[in-house]
C-alpha cells in the first residue's frame, strides 16, 4: 500500500506529479491511499524515481482533472487516478457521460465551475483603511468547494491597482503591491461598513421590479446560503412585503406620454432594421459582482 499526501495549494500540479509517478510503476488504484494516512495498515510513499512505463492522456482529461481537483469530495484524487488508469489500459471511456465514472467526474467539474461563478457574482468587497497610496479592500466568502485559488484569478486581473484580501474558512488570498499570496483560512474577520454598501443597496432597491417576482428563480440563481454575506439581501423581505402595493402604484401611474419626436425616431429605426435585413446591434448590461 502506498500513501500520498497533497498540499492545499498547487494541488493539481502535485497530484499530476504523483499520478505520473504511480502510473509509471503500474501501481493499481486500489494500492494508493490518496488521503496520506494509509488506513489501518502501514503505507509507504511512492517510489522516488519514475518507472519504465510512460502513460499518455488527452488534453480533455487534463482539462477535466484541472477542474475536478478543486472539488471538496475526499475521493476526488482517487477517482481521477482511476480514470487515468483506465485510459492507460484502454478500459472503456472514463471521460464519457455514459460511463458511471465519467458522469461523476463531469458532474464534479460542473459543480466546481458553478462554485467559481458564484464566487465572482456574490463576493462583496468592503474598503479598509490604507496606509499608502493604494486602496485596500477585504471580503469574506464561504465556497462549497476549494475554489478560492482558481476563482481569485479574475480579481488579480481586474483589481491590479488596489490591495485586497479574500478570506474563506479554508484559505485566505491576499493581493498586495501586485503580488498574490495565500495563507490558512479561519473564522470570519470583522469587516468595516463602507459607503459603497449604502450606494449598492439604493441601486438594488431601485432596480427591483415587483411585477416580475419569481422567487424560485431568484433562489436558484442566488441560493439562501449566500444571503447572510450579501448586504442587498437584507432588503429583500421588506421589498417582497411592499411588492403588491408597488405594482398597484405602477398601474395607477399608468404609462407616460412619448417625448416629442419619438415617433419619427422609431420610424427611422424600423426602416433601418428593414434595410439591414432585421439585424442590429445590442448593448450590454453590467452588474456589481465585487
Amino acid at each position: 500500500m502506498f500513501a500520498v499526501t497533497l498540499p492545499p495549494r498547487g494541488t493539481f500540479d502535485a497530484w499530476r506529479v504523483a499520478a505520473r509517478r504511480a502510473i509509471s510503476h503500474r501501481i493499481a488504484p486500489d494500492r494508493i491511499d490518496w488521503s496520506g494516512g494509509g488506513g489501518l495498515f502501514a503505507a509507504a510513499p511512492l517510489p522516488e524515481t519514475p518507472g519504465p512505463h510512460q502513460a499518455r492522456v488527452s488534453e480533455a482529461f487534463i482539462g477535466l482533472a484541472r477542474s475536478v481537483i478543486w472539488h471538496s469530495a475526499p475521493d476526488r484524487f482517487a477517482l481521477l487516478y482511476q480514470a487515468l488508469w483506465r485510459l492507460d489500459r484502454h478500459q472503456g471511456d472514463p471521460l464519457s457521460q455514459a460511463d458511471p465514472l465519467g458522469r461523476r467526474l463531469n458532474l464534479m467539474a460542473k459543480s466546481v465551475g458553478r462554485d467559481i461563478h458564484k464566487m465572482h457574482a456574490f463576493i462583496r468587497f468592503r474598503e479598509c483603511p490604507a496606509d499608502g497610496p493604494r486602496r485596500r479592500f477585504a471580503a469574506w466568502f464561504e465556497p462549497e468547494h476549494n475554489t478560492l485559488e482558481p476563482g481569485c484569478r479574475l480579481f488579480v486581473q481586474r483589481f491590479t491597482d488596489m490591495d485586497w484580501l479574500i478570506a474563506t474558512p479554508a484559505l485566505t488570498a491576499r493581493f498586495e503591491n501586485g503580488r498574490l499570496d495565500f495563507a490558512p483560512g479561519g473564522p470570519r474577520p470583522d469587516l468595516p461598513e463602507d459607503a459603497a454598501e449604502a450606494l449598492w443597496a439604493t441601486y438594488f432597491t431601485n432596480i427591483f421590479n415587483p411585477a416580475r417576482i419569481k422567487l424560485d428563480a431568484m433562489r436558484s440563481e442566488m441560493p439562501r446560503k449566500y444571503w447572510k454575506n450579501l448586504p442587498e439581501t437584507r432588503l429583500i423581505p421588506d421589498m417582497l412585503k411592499d411588492a403588491e402595493a408597488r405594482v398597484e402604484r405602477m398601474r395607477a401611474a399608468g404609462s407616460t406620454a412619448p417625448r416629442p419626436g419619438a415617433a419619427r425616431v422609431s420610424a427611422r429605426y424600423r426602416a433601418q432594421l428593414a434595410q439591414d435585413g432585421g439585424g442590429g446591434t445590442g448593448g450590454g448590461v453590467t452588474g456589481r459582482d465585487a
